[in-house]
């Protein structure tokens, strides 16, 4: 399978490990990415259920076109199992909990490089996703990213993080505003794609505005925990008739304008350089990938 491009992964669902009700309804979602959790989802006497599970969850995301990924536990607690179990189902990402240095990366490339060997699977083919939830795993993204060709993504932490800042969480998200700026000036920095916190709360409403906030910033993925959000996250995160008609326009003013020698142009009050009309063929494109994704599921 080959593996859409960072980008194109708009929603990554978590889901609790050993609760088949809740994998129907992640498979139901429509979220481009699921993770099923054997960490924090999943308490510790569940976790040999949850790892018999695995196989056919894997297989069910594969027949509806989702990518498949596992969150493990560290390597030095139960993250060793986990991860036996998991690259057994052949998963497309493995997730890496409280990832904070490039040691852990460093060590779980290295896990993982054996069992692609012992299971004949192609050398790389497995992605690593860090899940950056402490203050640390924040600010070093870079070196985290740097630890391993396989890391295409990183994600931001919200409960976990909240707690390490010693902040009060809220639906407003206030306490992780640096935290999500941050994370994906680094990320980018890194040439990796940042995946914004999840919405924790039960409203779609608030889950859209969060959604709309972080594009603003530059995220064009985001996490979850709620499988009846993902729809409407993915609706934010795709360009939409609006969106595509205004850089469509932009970028037809734009090189109008340099055809006739003239350095930039006027459109809708925002005098457009070289820079603004890079970013509005940048939608244009993603969009119609996007499209030719969608059509192919």
């Amino acid at each position: 399978m080959t593996l859409p491009d960072p980008d194109l992964r708009r929603t990554w669902l978590f889901g609790p490990g050993a609760d088949a009700r809740m994998h129907e309804a992640m498979l139901a979602s429509g979220a481009d990415a699921l993770i099923l959790d054997l960490e924090d989802f999943t308490p510790a006497p569940r976790r040999a259920t949850a790892r018999r599970l695995l196989h056919g969850f894997v297989e069910r995301c594969r027949a509806k076109g989702s990518l498949a990924a596992v969150r493990i536990n560290a390597l030095e607690a139960d993250g060793t199992q986990d991860l036996a179990a998991a690259m057994a189902a052949r998963p497309d990402v493995i997730a890496y909990p409280m990832s904070e240095r490039a040691t852990q990366i460093q060590s779980l490339d290295a896990a993982i490089d054996r069992w692609e060997a012992e299971l004949g699977l192609r050398a790389g083919s497995i992605e690593i996703l860090p899940v950056c939830e402490t203050a640390l795993g924040v600010v070093d993204v870079r070196a985290i990213a740097a630890a391993s060709a396989r890391v295409r993504c990183a994600l931001l932490g919200a409960e976990d993080l909240a707690a390490d800042l010693c902040a009060e969480r809220g639906a407003d998200a206030v306490e992780l505003d640096h935290a999500r700026r941050r994370f994906v000036l680094e990320c980018r920095a890194a040439r990796i794609e940042p995946v914004d916190a999840p919405y924790t709360f039960n409203d779609v409403e608030g889950a859209v505005r969060e959604t709309d906030y972080a594009r603003r910033l530059g995220y064009r993925s985001k996490s979850l925990v709620r499988p009846e959000h993902a729809a409407a996250i993915n609706a934010a995160l795709t360009p939409d008739a609006e969106a595509l008609h205004r850089a469509r326009t932009l970028v037809g003013t734009f090189e109008a304008a340099r055809a006739r020698g003239e350095d930039r142009a006027l459109v809708d009050g925002l005098w457009v350089e070289v820079p603004a009309y890079r970013n509005a063929q940048r939608l244009i494109e993603r969009a119609e990938r996007l499209g030719s994704l969608e059509r192919s599921r």
